[in-house]
């Protein structure tokens, strides 16, 4: 669901979904197995 390489995510993930209405500057807060994890909204490019 993502490529890390090429620093892009799938729209069908779990931050890509919780990523659903922010903004630049927006926090998001990512639920995984091992806890939750907290990521900045910097760039938002479509491919």
């Amino acid at each position: 669901e993502a490529d890390i390489k090429e620093d892009t995510i799938s729209v069908l993930s779990p931050m890509a979904r919780a990523m659903i209405g922010k903004l630049l500057g927006d926090i998001v807060v990512v639920k995984s197995p091992d806890g939750e994890h907290e990521y900045e909204i910097d760039t938002v490019e479509h491919l």
